[in-house]
C-alpha cells in the first residue's frame, strides 16, 4: 500500500492529508465520548442500585446526549471520507 503525497488532492480540492487528520481527530473524540459514556453507565447503575433511584433520569439524558454527540461525528467522519475519497 503507498502513501499519498501531503499535496494530491481529489477533484473537490480537498488536501488527502487534512481530510486524514480530521478523520484521526474525529476517531480520537468518538474513543473519549465512548468511555466517558462508558464510565458514566457505571457509576450512574452502581448508584441506582445502591437505592439512589433519583439518579437514573439525569445519568439517562447525559447517555443519550453522549450518544447523539458520538453519532454525529461518526456522520461527520463519513462525510469527510466521501470528499477525500472523490466519491
Amino acid at each position: 500500500m503507498t502513501e499519498s503525497s501531503p499535496a494530491q488532492q481529489n477533484e473537490k480540492g480537498l488536501p488527502q492529508r487534512q481530510g486524514l487528520s480530521a478523520l484521526d481527530g474525529s476517531l480520537a473524540l468518538i474513543v473519549i465520548l465512548l468511555i466517558v459514556q462508558m464510565w458514566w453507565l457505571t457509576a450512574s447503575l452502581e448508584a441506582y442500585l445502591s437505592g439512589h433511584h433519583e439518579s437514573a433520569l439525569p445519568a439517562a439524558i447525559v447517555s443519550g446526549i453522549l450518544f447523539v454527540l458520538c453519532l454525529l461525528l461518526f456522520l461527520f467522519i463519513r462525510r469527510i471520507d466521501r470528499e477525500v475519497r472523490g466519491r
